[in-house]
């Protein structure tokens, strides 16, 4: 079975700038492969994952948020890390093409209303099984099209952990993007925020249909927002997030449409452990481990000592990657007696993990001087 990953979620994006990194080099991009996502807050932008049917391998695009135009990211760039994706494996035998003439005309109506009608036609068809996220290829041709690019993925470090659900996610994540707009024409209003690109108005759009929107997997978490897509114009000159429900958007002509039913979805996070800690000749050895599937970036590891916080020691690991870990060797003078030692990993929470896994971003020695 072809399973949906997701490392992190829209969710984790909006609650701030996540210190969890999946490296392009682990993205499987041979065969059909499905996907979103965005780039780090170094080099801002949104991912779009282009396929022509038949070929040997997906190619990836990143959408840039300075001018909206696109370059293509090939393994081994060195700059590639993603603090959120979501993609497939080799998801061709789960293609299944939609017959356009079934919807009806497509001009004006909106591209959400007409992704939910295939849906919906093609499980009463029983040519597809319900599947709790399915996949989306499209090729659209626009009378007019807004898209944003992020520029910038900080949105704040509230509600950071939690099952919070921002009602104001949508509304508040695509005001603060760059937005760009497509038509045949410049409206030529100096007053008007949405840069111009051009005339590039047909378009190749990956994405996906969640029927729990709210939850904020790979949808902004809304009620009713089921549609995440990012594309890129046919003549690979701009790209971005398809602003399809933007009042300055007008569909000219659905093109073709693929449905991909995801019924194994797959979440990718960190694992924070500290391992191996010991003290001897005043010296406090111990590891920080990532045993988990992403790599963190930034992480702060405390050392308390008799639970005195306001006298903590503090180390920063700059990068751990999955599967490795940092050793640590940190002189302590302390006073003849008993003492409690305490090492913590990630005291400020940056790092989304649950909180099943918490458990083990800490370890305490009792020591006797």
């Amino acid at each position: 079975m072809v399973s949906l990953s997701i490392a992190n979620t829209v969710s984790d994006l909006i609650q701030g700038d996540v210190n969890e990194h999946l490296p392009l080099e682990r993205i499987p991009l041979e065969g059909d492969v499905l996907g979103l996502g965005t780039t780090t807050s170094f080099d801002n932008g949104e991912l779009t994952f282009l396929h022509q049917p038949g070929a040997a391998r997906t190619h990836l695009y990143k959408c840039q948020s300075l001018d909206g135009g696109i370059r293509r990211l090939r393994p081994g760039d060195g700059a590639s890390h993603f603090p959120y994706v979501c993609f497939s494996g080799d998801a061709s035998a789960l293609r299944q093409p939609v017959d356009l003439a079934g919807l009806g005309p497509s001009v004006g109506v909106p591209l959400q209303e007409l992704v939910g009608q295939a849906i919906t036609g093609s499980i009463a068809a029983g040519r597809m099984e319900p599947a709790p996220i399915v996949g989306v290829r499209l090729r659209a041709t626009w009378s007019s099209l807004v898209i944003t690019v992020a520029s910038k993925l900080c949105m704040g470090q509230r509600r950071r952990n939690t099952d919070a659900v921002d009602p104001d996610a949508a509304a508040s994540l695509y005001s603060s993007l760059q937005h760009y707009r497509l038509a045949a024409q410049d409206p030529g209003d100096p007053a008007d925020p949405i840069h111009y690109l051009g005339r590039s108005l047909e378009w190749e759009c990956c994405g996906f249909w969640d029927t729990r929107p709210e939850s904020g997997r790979v949808t902004v978490p809304a009620v009713g927002a089921h549609l995440h897509l990012h594309g890129c114009s046919s003549d690979l000159r701009h790209g971005g997030h398809l602003h399809h429900e933007h009042a300055g958007t007008r569909l000219l002509r659905l093109d073709s449409l693929a449905l991909y039913p995801f019924k194994e979805l797959c979440s990718l996070g960190a694992d924070l452990a500290v391992e191996r800690a010991s003290y001897g000749a005043g010296v406090l050895r111990f590891a920080i481990t990532n045993r988990g599937s992403l790599d963190v970036s930034d992480v702060g590891v405390a050392v308390v000592i008799d639970d005195r916080y306001s006298g903590h020691r503090y180390l920063r690991l700059p990068w751990l990657a999955a599967g490795a870990e940092e050793s640590f060797a940190l002189a302590l003078e302390l006073a003849p007696g008993a003492h409690e030692l305490l090492v913590l990993a990630d005291p400020e929470r940056q790092v989304l993990e649950p909180q099943a896994l918490w458990e083990n971003n800490r370890a305490r020695l009792q020591v006797v001087v």
